[in-house]
């Protein structure tokens, strides 16, 4: 059931922006415990509104402490330094966040190698693949460290993970003397998603990351929660990476708004992508199929006979207020978040079969 908390645009008149969740803005009760938060300086230890922030985390990860990082890929960063040695390696994912987006930063920062795997559909690595991929002790090799796993995994649709898939690459992980790491950017919406805990999602893993500024509305930062040893090596690895902020309560006040009010409804988001989803499967020219749509995530093609390109009809959704975002020549990534309603969903739909139509 479609539940609403707090008043959303619903005008004609505002610009339908599904090219990412990272778009949200902070809601106005965020606005209100920003501009009321409790501060200090957190490089110090001092801020009161970090120190509550980072403890809920750490409770809701079922994990003993948590650090607050300005964005996700430092926060992946940060796991790495403080997981891995010089000249170690790290699987992952071959179409994953760590591996694709992040500029190398295993390489550039930890100077570590990866061993990227081609992940199943459902955004699995392939657990024979990584246990293959795992160093024979020899020195002319590296050493194996550390496992990443994304989930949701964006690049594969948004695809939730299980949580027996999660206790079993921990246990291939444990096997074998290697750490797990966790990009859990919107690990919240799988947890929604598959109706489970979070921590439950997490209980294998060494380290999760989870960002504040995608579905959860806050303006930046992300959450990076561990054991304590863990968290006091990822606190140094932020301190050298640029990330120690002073009066960063001000971001965690926001950040409590979100981990206590802003993930039940993330399910509005996954029911929004499924209504896109179901409307845009209707329209001569799209091949989607709706089943592939777990979260809030749709990714979809034109078809052959679509006289343009993915940037082409980009452009030509602009005009109509739609922002959507190619994912290459002839696909697109659509992303639903707590700033799009029903109503606009519904707006969307109009204006693909209007440009459809035309073309």
């Amino acid at each position: 059931m479609y539940s609403s908390f707090e008043s959303k645009p619903e005008s004609s008149d505002e610009i339908i922006d599904l090219r990412s969740d990272t778009v949200t803005h902070p809601t106005p009760a965020m606005r209100r415990a920003m501009a009321e938060a409790e501060l200090g300086d957190d490089v110090y230890g001092e801020d009161p509104t970090v120190n509550k922030l980072e403890a809920l985390a750490a409770q809701m990860l079922g994990k003993e402490a948590a650090v607050l990082i300005p964005t996700g890929t430092m926060g992946n960063g940060a796991a790495t330094m403080a997981h891995v040695q010089r000249g170690e390696e790290v699987i992952v994912g071959a179409r994953s966040h760590m591996y694709l987006e992040e500029q190398a930063a295993m390489a550039a920062l930890a100077q570590a190698q990866a061993a990227p795997i081609m992940e199943n559909l459902d955004g699995t690595l392939p657990l024979d693949a990584v246990e293959d991929a795992i160093r024979e002790a020899d020195e002319h090799h590296p050493v194996t460290r550390l496992i990443g796993i994304e989930n949701t995994h964006n690049k594969c649709g948004g695809q939730p993970i299980s949580v027996e898939y999660m206790q079993a690459v921990g246990a291939l992980a444990k096997k074998h003397g290697l750490k797990l790491h966790v990009d859990g950017a919107r690990i919240f919406n799988a947890a929604v998603a598959l109706d489970v805990a979070p921590s439950a999602l997490v209980a294998p893993a060494d380290s999760v990351s989870f960002c504040l500024s995608k579905g959860l509305c806050v303006p930046l930062g992300s959450v990076l929660c561990g054991s304590g040893e863990f968290i006091a090596r990822a606190r140094r690895a932020r301190k050298v990476l640029g990330g120690g902020m002073r009066q960063a309560g001000v971001i965690a006040a926001a950040g409590l708004i979100a981990l206590t009010s802003m993930i039940e409804r993330l399910a509005n988001d996954h029911e929004d992508a499924q209504r896109l989803a179901q409307g845009l499967a209707k329209i001569p020219g799209i091949v989607l199929d709706p089943k592939t749509v777990r979260t809030n995530m749709v990714f979809f093609d034109l078809a052959p006979d679509v006289p343009f390109t993915a940037l082409e009809l980009a452009a030509k959704l602009k005009t109509r207020k739609v922002l959507v975002g190619p994912a290459g020549p002839r696909r697109f990534r659509a992303v639903l978040h707590y700033w799009i309603s029903p109503v606009q969903v519904d707006q969307a739909l109009d204006a693909f079969r209007e440009v459809l139509t035309v073309s």
